[in-house]
């Protein structure tokens, strides 16, 4: 996989298509699997992870349920390409900041991706764009299968898939729903849903997970409970609350537009003429605006943009993609110059026949 290749284009999960897409940016699901008979990562010696690596990259590469996998050696690429990689979601920071025997094995189109060495010997994770659970569960389902008559994974009667973290054992799934909720921060009313997904055992987390700010008014809403529970149970545990999130998101859209739709209108072309004119800009301060942007065109007010260019733009903005579309190394104050040509260029060009 060249990355040179992806640096003009965008992942999966910010395609902007899909069921629910106005709100719901992507669907994940990941499974954690251990080797067994193997030392788990955090206490392997190099030895041992290099064993594993081998023998799960053998495996990997005869899968006929993802016959398009890319390998990449995340020890041997530089740390540009490893920031890279984590901004597309497709290795975790865990897994690029870490050391010794590692590798990630992604699909061509950024629906599929493989992580040997991370926390676990593998983790396994499919996206879909929009709010599609059951696609990704369907896909990732018959990944393990496959998988798991060519390896012996740790397994126990008792717990079920063992983990090097105790919250993932059973079985050893997170599942994740990605949300923009830019009119719940508005009207403040975004505490009460991290208070009611609490009550029901899920996270709340930022865009790029645990740890992780909420930039843009993205959040990852996920399950925390693994153990005792079937793969199906923890789907629909999630499901059963993401519909009530899109209808407070929708009625807190509306009732901003009701209240006064000057006031809305004049906070988004603020946001997009900030956009289109800055000299240099952050990139928290461009998810900021991005975000008021994106909620402008689904709401109607602004009709020359269109979202899959907002969401691309998401992910261009970010430091290692900059880097990566102007060919150099460059320090923050560098970046934050070279952002807001970009961001000038993209947002000004006539659209296209």
């Amino acid at each position: 996989m060249e990355f040179d290749d992806l640096k003009g284009t965008s992942g999966e999960w910010l395609r902007g298509t899909g069921p629910e897409s106005d709100i719901v940016i992507s669907s994940r699901i990941r499974l954690a699997r251990n080797v067994a008979d193997f030392t788990f990562p955090p206490r392997a010696d190099e030895s041992t992870r290099r064993e594993t690596e081998a023998l799960l990259k053998e495996n990997i590469q005869e899968l006929s349920t993802a016959s398009d996998l890319k390998v990449i050696d995340v020890n041997q690429i530089d740390d540009l390409d490893r920031k890279f990689l984590v901004e597309r979601q497709l290795i975790s920071r865990e897994h690029a900041e870490s050391s010794g025997a590692r590798s990630a094995c992604i699909g061509a189109l950024e629906t599929v991706s493989l992580m040997i060495n991370e926390e676990d010997h593998l983790r396994m994770q499919v996206f879909r764009s929009g709010y599609a659970l059951e696609s990704a569960w369907t896909q990732i389902n018959r990944i393990d299968d496959e998988l798991e008559e060519r390896v012996s994974f740790a397994f126990s009667d008792e717990f079920g898939y063992l983990t090097s973290c105790p919250t993932n054992v059973g079985t050893g799934m997170r599942v994740s729903v990605m949300l923009h909720l830019p009119a719940l921060v508005l009207t403040k009313e975004i505490q009460k849903v991290f208070q009611a997904m609490h009550k029901m055992n899920l996270a709340v987390r930022g865009l790029y997970g645990e740890g992780s700010q909420a930039m843009g008014d993205f959040y990852q809403i996920s399950n925390q409970v693994t153990l005792g529970r079937t793969e199906e149970q923890i789907i629909q545990n999630v499901k059963r609350v993401i519909p009530d999130i899109l209808d407070y998101e929708r009625r807190a859209r509306q009732a901003l537009i009701k209240e006064d739709r000057q006031r809305l209108h004049d906070q988004v072309s603020r946001a997009l003429g900030v956009l289109s004119s800055a000299r240099q800009i952050s990139s928290e301060e461009t998810m900021e605006k991005l975000s008021s942007v994106r909620m402008g065109i689904n709401l109607g007010l602004v009709d020359d943009i269109e979202i899959s260019t907002v969401n691309e733009l998401f992910m261009h903005i970010q430091p290692a993609h900059l880097q990566k579309i102007r060919g150099e190394e460059l320090e923050s104050t560098q970046r934050n110059v070279v952002r807001a040509a970009y961001l000038r260029d993209r947002l000004t060009r006539p659209p296209q026949n």
